[in-house]
């Protein structure tokens, strides 16, 4: 029997010959390289050899949760599920300080449990196939953040006048390094791999959300971020590295600052911080049911639509460096709140990155908030959560922004091979005296 034409191939191809053309001028495909570290280059991510785009979720409890040997299977169901629907990358805390179950109970004095429910995750993660973004410190109080190392520098007898003086005293500073160091040489006891050279991990991230609101110049902040920019990359050559940034803009692009929501004006400058070279690529954060919560849902939507088409054009021509969309979500508490809207507005960030991706732009990805196991919403959960096997319709949207993201991935496979193809054929008919192959 004939069977009929597939027109998933004939789509397929006009996607091909799309992203060709995009990118015929301006991206040339790299050589293999079999490391498995995602790299920067230009507005892209690698990852051995080929363009790299991802759709991702954040975990933040992935180590408190593993630091439980009886609680991590929830850990692995996480994976597990997210992997289902061809969810490829995961941030999450690599800090606790202070306070209940602390990784990091005082300065340089670390606990091994909690530590060790770091090393489960990175592992399961490598099984899984999930590349990880750890944030190493948090701006706000929750799991200790820069008040706890502010107070840690009081106890020893500093004076410290500010919150924000995590930013800016020697003391403090000596102390988040020591952190830095700590986690990046950290050895795995189920892998055996240091930290700094284990590719499951896709980027360290400085902070976050770092805010400096004492200091709305900008200054402080950027010094800060070029400080341990500097400092992280003297330890770990290997990985990404970014600064944690919601993508609120600053002083040195005033004609931006109109774009932030009223009252952000918190000290940190999405261009100015992005540019540092140390950082290696730009990230943005998006919560319109927060930051305009007096708005309809369409007016957020708009909202949502400007600010992430500005940051993504601002990626590509102003800081040239790859864009993550790092967080972004919708609660159920919000008033009148459906699965619809929350799903219009999933769809409303996937789409601008897949357009982004296709024609060769920056934006690479979303990883939105939060992911949950079963059973884990009464301790975890926040009014973000999305657990998939209870959410169908927004984890549809999901799974299918994973599967075209994933497309284009295997689309840059096939070209190339074509290169290399094309090179051999070179090389081949230059040592044969320009003979043809073939007939």
């Amino acid at each position: 029997m004939m069977m009929k034409p597939c027109r998933v191939v004939p789509v397929f191809l006009a996607l091909l010959i799309l992203i060709q053309q995009q990118y015929c001028y301006n991206f040339q495909v790299e050589a293999a390289g079999g490391d498995d570290f995602i790299r920067s280059r230009g507005t892209h991510f690698m990852l051995n050899g080929n363009p790299y785009y991802a759709n991702g979720f954040n975990a933040y409890w992935l180590m408190y949760v593993a630091s439980d040997p009886s609680q991590r299977n929830k850990v692995s169901s996480a994976f597990q599920q997210a992997s289902s629907h061809g969810l490829s990358v995961a941030r999450t805390w690599a800090f606790s300080d202070a306070g209940y179950r602390p990784l990091q109970h005082s300065p340089g004095a670390y606990n091994q449990q909690m530590f060790q429910g770091l090393d489960f995750v990175v592992a399961e993660a490598r099984r899984f196939g999930i590349k990880l973004v750890l944030s190493l410190v948090n701006n706000y109080e929750s799991f200790g953040g820069k008040k706890q190392y502010v107070n840690w520098a009081r106890s020893q007898g500093h004076y410290l006048s500010s919150d924000d003086d995590f930013f800016r005293n020697p003391v403090v500073k000596g102390f988040y390094k020591n952190h830095v160091k700590t986690v990046l040489n950290r050895y795995n006891t189920i892998t055996g791999t240091i930290y700094k050279n284990d590719p499951t991990i896709m980027a360290w991230e400085l902070m976050n959300e770092p805010r400096c609101t004492s200091d709305p110049s900008g200054r402080t902040i950027q010094a800060w971020v070029m400080e341990m920019a500097s400092f992280v990359k003297s330890i770990d050559g290997n990985h990404l590295l970014e600064a944690g940034l919601e993508g609120f803009y600053g002083h040195t692009t005033p004609q931006r600052r109109s774009l932030n929501p009223a009252g952000f004006d918190i000290g940190t400058d999405f261009i100015a911080n992005n540019r540092i070279p140390g950082i290696d690529f730009a990230t943005v954060h998006s919560y319109p049911d927060q930051w305009l919560s007096s708005s309809n849902d369409q007016n957020q939507l708009s909202f949502l639509d400007n600010w992430l088409s500005t940051h993504i054009q601002d990626a590509q021509y102003l800081i040239r460096k790859p864009l993550l969309i790092t967080e972004f979500g919708k609660s159920w508490k919000d008033p009148g709140f459906s699965a619809f809207q929350r799903d219009l507005l999933f769809n409303k960030v996937y789409t601008k990155i897949y357009s982004s991706a296709k024609r060769g732009g920056p934006a690479a990805g979303g990883l939105f908030w939060q992911l949950l196991s079963e059973g884990m919403e009464s301790s975890f959960g926040d009014g973000y959560e999305i657990v998939l096997s209870q959410s169908s319709s927004t984890a549809n949207v999901i799974a299918q922004q994973s599967h075209k993201l994933y497309q284009i991935r295997k689309i840059f496979a096939r070209m190339r091979n074509v290169e290399r193809w094309k090179r051999a054929r070179a090389q081949w008919s230059a040592r044969n005296g320009g003979r043809r192959i073939g007939h």
